[in-house]
């Protein structure tokens, strides 16, 4: 069996523009423009609008120029791109995190857990799959947010070796979201890549960041702190696998199954 290549990935940690589709696809081209050579470009959740809980004022369509955008950046740059946005799908909203690859093909991933302390669980419909992709041979989980308290649903049963968390995710429990993506990759023996915003929103939240690539053993590659920035970092499968090898706690894991 041929060894499966590194793989690079980038996280864009940025302020949002509420409600703005064009200007923020302005800053975020901004970053894209620097971008060195990567594989995989991680945009927060709801990049496109902030988060917001009256989808009908403000969203996205499958066929809309934010999705258009993610597909022509994402041949410019030669890597996927992704990111959640507010969809509307058919009569239902979702926060349906975009996969868009260079060849001009898309996936999603639709968020299952629907945030109910803010109220996101009135107006969007909520997923019920989990979704991995594959790039270069490597597993990619999709997760948007308020999923990452959920351990269960993101539990590792052999089946990913990345996984994605994009996120707008407060101050106020900034620490719970430090420790979670630190978490999830020890639990899963998997690299985590967590992407949230800065700023502040029309709601009165401030955020400040804390978007990370973490190894297997939870330390942090690369941290973006509280600054307007692009990080990026090679992730190794043969380290991956050797200490999966060494440690094979997964092994020992609880059996169970997942239901609606």
């Amino acid at each position: 069996m041929d060894a499966i290549a590194d793989i690079t990935v980038s996280v864009v940690q940025d302020d949002m523009d509420w409600q703005d589709p064009a200007a923020a696809r302005a800053r975020y081209d901004h970053h894209l423009e620097k971008l060195g050579k990567t594989d995989l470009v991680v945009l927060p959740e709801m990049f496109s609008t902030g988060f917001y809980l009256e989808p009908w004022h403000c969203f996205e369509t499958m066929e809309g120029e934010t999705v258009a955008w993610m597909r022509e950046r994402s041949a410019e740059v030669g890597a996927v791109i992704t990111g959640s946005l507010v969809m509307k799908a058919g009569e239902e909203y979702r926060n349906r995190m975009i996969w868009a690859r260079p060849d001009g093909s898309m996936d999603w991933y639709d968020k299952r857990h629907l945030f109910r302390f803010g109220g996101e669980h009135h107006h969007f419909t909520g997923g019920k799959d989990r979704v991995v992709m594959h790039l270069g041979g490597w597993r990619v989980a999709l997760f948007v947010c308020y999923d990452l308290r959920f351990p269960v649903f993101s539990r590792n049963r052999a089946d990913y070796d990345l996984a994605l968390y994009v996120a707008n995710w407060p101050d106020a429990r900034q620490y719970a979201w430090d420790t979670l993506v630190r978490a999830r990759a020890i639990e899963n023996q998997a690299y985590v890549a967590g992407c949230n915003r800065l700023g502040a929103d029309r709601t009165g939240n401030t955020f400040s960041g804390g978007s990370a690539i973490l190894d297997f053993l939870g330390k942090p590659l690369v941290d973006c702190g509280d600054r307007a920035m692009v990080a990026t970092h090679a992730l190794s499968m043969s380290s991956l696998l050797e200490f999966r090898e060494h440690f094979p706690a997964s092994m020992d894991a609880d059996d169970f199954t997942l239901k609606d």
